[in-house]
């Protein structure tokens, strides 16, 4: 029974890990979705409004973004533009790895080491996925021109 609990332990952190990769570039409409649902929530509309205004708050935020990163041609442009998405992801990262540092680690200097890194790794996948979505999109990318 214990080796089954630390097997199934693993799978989860392992999933745990692999949604927060997938899901890291969403961190900001995210965010911005349960910060407009509160502030609508907590004005007396009810759970019903908080819902509906924080999704028509998230998507646009998603929308803009990469409508920003189609249309904005200045690579520094694109690089600020990308750095608002992956920062909330960053600091997400460094928070869910912290949380499962401190079920592993019973060091708090090893524990912030983690920490550093988890953030560093996410901040890095979500860059690089708002970076391939960037290029995807671009007219004329991989054709061989003579």
């Amino acid at each position: 029974m214990i080796i089954l609990g630390t097997l199934l332990n693993m799978v989860a952190i392992g999933f745990l890990c692999w949604l927060l990769f997938t899901l890291a570039v969403f961190t900001l409409p995210f965010f911005v979705g349960v910060t407009t649902g509160m502030w609508v929530f907590n004005s007396d509309a009810g759970w019903f409004g908080a819902i509906l205004v924080g999704t028509l708050a998230a998507g646009p935020t998603f929308g803009i973004g990469q409508l920003l990163l189609g249309i904005v041609r200045p690579l520094w442009a694109k690089f600020m533009i990308a750095l608002v998405f992956v920062a909330p992801a960053a600091v997400a990262g460094c928070h869910a790895t912290h949380g499962i540092a401190k079920h592993l680690i019973p060091s708090g200097v090893w524990q912030t080491a983690f920490s550093i890194f988890g953030a560093a790794a996410v901040g890095v996948a979500a860059f690089i996925r708002i970076a391939g979505a960037a290029s995807a999109g671009q007219p004329g990318q991989g054709i061989a021109r003579a």
